[in-house]
This record gives structure tokens, C-alpha cells and sequence, in this order.
């Protein structure tokens, strides 16, 4: 039997775009080929734009891509383009701001109609094969657009010139504007407005873990000591760690919760919201003393080193929502298989804590959640609430490799150097609150692959890693979040050529990215020319790149005493100051740079051999008090170079010693354990913050 005829697609390396290669449709990657064609052949785009593990972009391929009757229409009167949204941020946001002009909404797959010269002129999403829930047809809309392109085609570029305004509009600068210090308060009235009391989160379906606004309300409860923030805080974290969003079984986290209560998810995990959630559980955990808060951060780590770090350190994209083409079967179970793989009376207990029930609780089969406290249920049995740990414990590992017997979900095994910045600070930040060596080992692994693997001659970054292949320029993001994280690792293992490497792309983030305004853009001066060069401040469903920007240049001034990389970073954060000022709730992470900035860093430095107890002792103390606005030195003394904070600092009487500064001046070293702790909070409660950024 002949091999099945492949497109343009099969030499790429994106999973996404592998997914498509063996597809009817004559498939482009983005590029000059394809954009080329298009102008000489003078025929519209479809540019259609997913990511491997979207459930709706698998649905439309089968649907529409393999249709061989749909594909011949493209073919015919279209070049057909398909993009990796993950490879490429600058394509996903133009054409996003595009889709959502015109229909009020976006997701993936977009589907995104552009003259030759990359002007969009119509745009959607999933689009169904036939007439379908009062939607057109694949079918129909491309003979409709193709009919009016070669009839009304005057139309169709008039609108793709407004358009096109409009998504230039959208990265206009804005005069800049001090942020006042009551915006981080007003923020919180906002979202008592929305907040589910009932399940925690905010809104109705679906629910989106809201990863950097949980911070938000963690640091706000500690500097005010609002009931509100906590109360919010905690009930999110309670509702998302007892629900069917998180993996009881493997740990980690799924994208979203389809309803209210976080019970049913979309099965797909992403790399980037677990480094997000495992940190703001640690925070939580640091804050609150909550052991649960503890062994969900863990849990989601492991998972992490387990099954999404490669054997050549860098970490994996995600995993797939379906498997065997069914959403969610991976993760699913029955009472009858679960007392199989357990037993009777094991099987018993574990479907009594994790809601197993005959007649299920999504379609006809469950989804592991805990709707009642260990205590309750321990009570119902009989037996101490430390007993049914340690069952539930011993059940869990089996029905874990129960599970790997199935088919599991695709893994999109690509590499991204941003979203390898996140999980690389969620790693340090890991071993740093909880003492674990293999977070120190897993992060300077995935830092060392990204340093090597993904970086040019000259120092630049890339974006993405597949099968022995590194390419296309790194974004905004790529640089900010690798800086960040490579900050939080220095900060935890005391590596200096991590803080030198940090520095490094700091600087080229003001060098390459740098708006004469204030802000950074998206792109690197001398990237491809596209219709827009866009410069977003507001957070999705990662971080904002311009707000990750800030945070590691102001965290470098305090390294190297660089006043001048704060100031940058003030007038990035202050270009979008009026866009903060009238909707807080989109910018959380700028939230979080405020009130860094707002406070001023407590700076710490631990002098004493690695390893060491004495060292452990004051490292702990460290690790067990929540310090999110901090700047930390761990210095061994037979360590060649310093950085500027571990200067001139050495052991005292031979023993480690903690050293507790503000602008570099500190007080007197202490060596025990309990007047480090003092020191802490009396710098905690002496503080005085500024009312306004900028």
C-alpha cells in the first residue's frame, strides 16, 4: 500500500502543523512561498490558525481539511495557510484582534479570510461542514467569499483596509500615566462583584483558573489584611483543587472548567497554566501554612518532571484533550473499573472520595473530584482522617498505572522558550519553598537546554524546539519570562552565570524590543514586516510580556544596581497606565509590578556553605515566609565571584549568617534561625509604601 500523499506541511516541525501534512488541502506554513503565490496568482488567504491540542481545530479538520470536495474549493481559489499559534504569538494576535472586530468573540481554530497583501477582510472560527445552528457551512462560505472576490472584491478590500486600522489601532501609544496605589484596591471591589461564593472563581461557565489575579489577592490580603482577599483567594484554590479540573490521579492541571463548579474540564493540559498554578500555590501555601495548598503545588511539579520535561531538559508544550478521539477518555473512569483495578474495598473508598458513582457525573462516567472534606468522609468510614491518606495514597498509585495501560492523548512535544521561562521560575520557586532537590535539578536542566539549544552565535533567543531542530526569531515574551526565570533560579541555587545570563537578555529587551514611547513590543527591530507591530499590556492566558518585561528589569536594578534598567521598566509600566487606571482586571500581572514597585524589595542574603545545616536553617526561615517583593543573594563563601547584595558578607564566627538590607543597607547579621524570622517581619510591619507608580 502507497504511503498517503503529504503537503507542504511535512517538513515542519510544530505537532499542529504535522497533524494537517496528510490533509487534501494544499497546505502552506507561513512564509514567503505561500504569501508569493498568492500575489502572483492574485487569490485571497485562508489563513487558518490552531494549536495542537485544541479540541474544535481536530473537529474541523476531520470535518472540513480532509473533506475532498471542501479541499478542492480551496485549493482552487485560495492559498491555503495553516499557523501554529504557539510558533507564532504576532500572527495569532493580529488576526485575533481581526476575528474578534468582526464577530465580537475569538478562539481557535481561526479561520481568517486576507487579501494577498495580508489585509484581513472576514473572520470566524469553527466553522461547521454544511449549514449547521445558524451557521454557513464551510462549503458555502468559501464559494460566497471566492464569488465576491472575484465580483465585489472593491468591498472586500474596503473593509480590509478598515480592518486593518483597526487592529493597528489596537497597539496605538497612549499617553503615559502615573498608576496610583488605589487601583491594587479598587481591583478588589471589582472582582468581589463577580466572585462565586459557591464554588469560587469568577463569572459563570466556563472558568478559567485565574492564575495572576490569585496573586493579586494574596498580596493584597498580607499588605491589608483584608478578609475579602484571602476569602477569595482560598475559595478559588479549594474550588480548583477539589474539582475535576485537576488530575487526582497524575497531578497537574487541566485548561479550563466547562461549568461552574470546576468539575468537568477541558481535558487538555497546558505547560504554562501548571508553572502558573504550582506557583500561586506555593504562595498560598507560604502565606497560609495549608498543607493541601503544599501538596497540590507538589503534585503539579511532579507531574511535570514526570511527563513534560524531555530527556534533554527542556520542557513540553501540552497534552491533548482527546484520545482514541474521544474528549477526555484518558481520564475517565466507572465504579466497575476502578473496583477492578482496586478491589472491592479498596475500590470502595476511593470511588466514595472521588465521586465515583454508577450513574456518573458526565456523560455516564466520572471525572475525579472531591466534593467532601477528608474529615467527612473518614468520619462515614470509620477509620482517622490520617488512615484514609494513606489508602487513598496507595490507591492512587495503582489506578496511576492502571491508567498509563490506555491510549493517552497526544503529547505536543515542541519546546517554547517562553513558556519555558515560566515553568523554570515555577521549578526554582519550587525547590526554594520546599527543599526538594529535584525542582533544582529539573529547572537548571530545562535552563541549561534553553541557554544552548535555543540561542544563536550572536545570543539570541529562539522561539520553538522539535526533533533536533530550533528556529524562528524569539518574541517579547520568549526573552521576558526566560529573564524572569532565570532571575528566580539564580535567587534559589545561587548559580551567578544565571543572573549574567539574565542580564544579558534584559539588556536586549530594551536594545531590540523597546517602543520610543515607553512600552516593548511583541517583535524585535528587523523581524518580518507584518500589517501590524503590536505591543499588548493586558494579561491572557499568559502573562503579559510587556509586564513580565518590567518585572525582570526592576528585579536586575536591584542585582546590579542598575537605576537606569528600573527607570526603563517604570516607563513601560506607565504606557499603559491609563489602560490599567479604567480596567485593572485585565492587567493583573502589571498589578503584581506595581506593587513590587510600590513596596521596594526587602533584600536578603545567606552566607554559608551549600548544604550546610546552618545554611538549611536560615534558608528555610526564608522559604517559609511569604516574601513576593524580595531580592535574594544565597552565597557560598568559596564561591570565586559574588554578586553586588553577597558582597563584603561572610560567615560570622564560622557560622552561616543572614544578612537583611533596603537599598543595600542592612542590619546586623543573625545566625539563628528564629531572630532571622523577627528581622523578616519586623521589615515586614516598618515598611512605608509610595502612593503612584511613575
Amino acid at each position: 500500500m502507497s504511503s498517503p500523499r503529504s503537503n507542504r506541511l511535512e517538513h515542519e516541525t510544530s505537532p499542529y502543523l504535522l497533524q494537517h501534512k496528510h490533509n487534501p488541502v494544499e497546505w502552506y506554513p507561513w512564509g514567503e512561498e505561500a504569501l508569493s503565490r498568492a500575489r502572483a496568482e492574485d487569490k485571497p488567504i485562508f489563513l487558518s490558525i490552531g494549536y495542537a491540542a485544541c479540541h474544535w481545530c481536530h473537529v474541523m479538520e476531520r470535518e472540513c481539511f480532509e473533506n475532498a470536495e471542501i479541499a478542492a474549493l480551496l485549493n482552487r481559489e485560495f492559498i491555503a495557510i495553516k499557523v501554529d499559534r504557539e510558533e507564532r504569538p504576532d500572527l495569532d494576535e493580529i488576526y485575533m484582534a481581526a476575528t474578534v472586530a468582526l464577530s465580537g468573540s475569538g478562539g481557535w481554530p481561526m479561520s481568517v479570510f486576507l487579501a494577498p497583501d495580508q489585509r484581513p477582510f472576514f473572520a470566524g472560527t469553527y466553522f461547521p461542514p454544511e449549514d449547521r445552528w445558524g451557521k454557513p457551512g464551510f462549503g458555502t462560505l468559501l464559494a460566497r467569499i471566492a464569488s465576491l472576490w472575484h465580483k465585489e472584491r472593491a468591498t472586500l478590500l474596503e473593509q480590509a483596509q478598515r480592518l486593518t486600522e483597526h487592529v493597528r489601532g489596537q497597539s496605538a501609544s497612549a499617553a503615559p500615566e502615573v498608576i496610583s496605589a488605589e487601583t491594587l484596591d479598587r481591583v478588589i471591589d471589582e472582582l468581589a462583584e463577580t466572585y462565586d461564593d459557591t464554588y469560587g472563581g469568577f463569572g459563570s461557565a466556563p472558568k478559567f483558573p485565574p492564575h495572576q489575579m490569585l496573586s493579586v489577592l494574596l498580596r493584597h490580603h498580607r499588605r491589608t489584611g483584608d478578609p475579602r482577599s484571602l476569602l477569595m483567594a482560598r475559595g478559588t484554590l479549594d474550588g480548583m483543587k477539589n474539582g475535576g479540573i485537576y488530575d487526582h490521579v497524575g497531578g497537574g492541571f487541566a485548561r479550563y472548567s466547562t461549568d461552574e463548579r470546576w468539575l468537568v474540564p477541558h481535558f487538555e493540559k497546558m505547560l504554562y497554566d501548571n508553572a502558573q498554578l504550582a506557583n500561586v500555590y506555593l504562595e498560598a501555601f507560604q502565606l497560609t501554612g495549608e498543607a493541601e495548598y503544599r501538596r497540590v503545588a507538589a503534585e503539579t511539579l511532579d507531574y511535570v518532571v514526570r511527563e513534560m520535561q524531555s530527556p534533554e531538559g527542556g520542557y513540553y508544550s501540552a497534552t491533548d484533550a482527546d484520545s482514541e478521539g474521544v474528549e477526555g477518555k484518558f481520564f475517565v473512569f466507572t465504579v466497575d473499573q476502578i473496583v477492578e483495578i482496586l478491589g472491592t474495598e479498596a475500590g470502595d473508598t476511593f470511588n466514595l472520595y472521588y465521586d465515583v458513582t454508577l450513574h456518573g457525573n458526565w456523560e455516564g462516567t466520572n471525572v475525579l473530584n472531591v466534593p467532601r472534606p477528608a474529615h467527612d468522609v473518614a468520619y462515614e468510614l470509620g477509620i482517622s482522617e490520617a488512615e484514609l491518606g494513606k489508602r487513598l495514597a496507595r490507591s492512587r498509585a495503582l489506578v496511576y498505572e492502571a491508567r498509563k495501560q490506555r491510549i493517552p492523548p497526544l503529547l505536543d512535544d515542541k519546546v517554547l522558550t517562553a513558556w519555558n521561562g515560566l515553568m523554570i521560575s515555577a521549578m526554582a520557586e519550587g525547590y526554594r519553598v520546599l527543599r526538594d532537590e529535584r525542582y533544582l535539578t529539573s529547572a537548571l536542566a530545562a535552563a541549561s537546554f534553553v541557554l544552548e539549544r535555543l540561542r544563536t552565535a550572536d545570543g539570541a533567543l529562539l522561539r520553538t524546539y522539535r526533533a533536533g531542530k530550533a528556529h524562528l526569531a524569539a518574541y517579547l515574551e520568549d526573552y521576558a519570562f526566560l529573564a524572569d526565570g532565570l532571575i528566580t533560579l539564580y535567587e534559589a541555587s545561587g548559580r551567578l552565570e544565571l543572573l549574567r545570563s539574565a542580564l544579558e537578555l534584559g539588556e536586549r529587551i530594551v536594545r531590540d524590543f523597546g517602543d520610543e514611547t515607553g512600552g516593548f513590543y511583541q517583535t524585535a527591530r528587523g523581524h518580518e514586516s507584518l500589517i501590524a507591530r503590536t505591543r499588548e499590556g493586558h494579561d491572557g492566558a499568559i502573562p503579559s510580556a510587556n509586564s513580565l518585561a518590567v518585572r525582570a528589569l526592576v528585579r536586575l536594578s536591584r542585582h546590579f544596581d542598575r537605576p537606569e534598567l528600573e527607570k526603563r521598566a517604570v516607563d513601560a509600566l506607565t504606557a499603559h497606565g491609563a489602560f490599567l487606571a479604567r480596567a485593572p482586571r485585565a492587567f493583573p500581572s502589571a498589578l503584581l509590578v506595581c506593587d513590587w514597585l510600590l513596596e521596594g524589595p526587602v533584600e536578603i542574603a545567606v552566607v554559608g556553605p551549600r548544604g550546610r545545616d546552618d545554611t538549611e536553617a536560615l534558608q528555610r526561615v526564608v522559604a517559609a515566609t511569604f516574601l513576593p517583593n524580595r531580592v535574594l543573594s544565597p552565597v557560598d563563601p568559596a564561591d570565586a565571584e559574588r554578586s553586588l547584595l553577597g558582597r563584603d558578607k561572610g560567615l560570622v564566627d564560622g557560622r552561616a549568617a543572614a544578612y537583611v538590607c533596603r537599598s543595600f543597607t542592612c542590619e546586623a547579621p543573625v545566625t539563628e534561625p528564629a531572630a532571622l524570622a523577627e528581622g523578616l517581619d519586623r521589615d515586614r510591619k516598618s515598611r512605608t509604601r509610595g502612593t503612584a507608580v511613575g
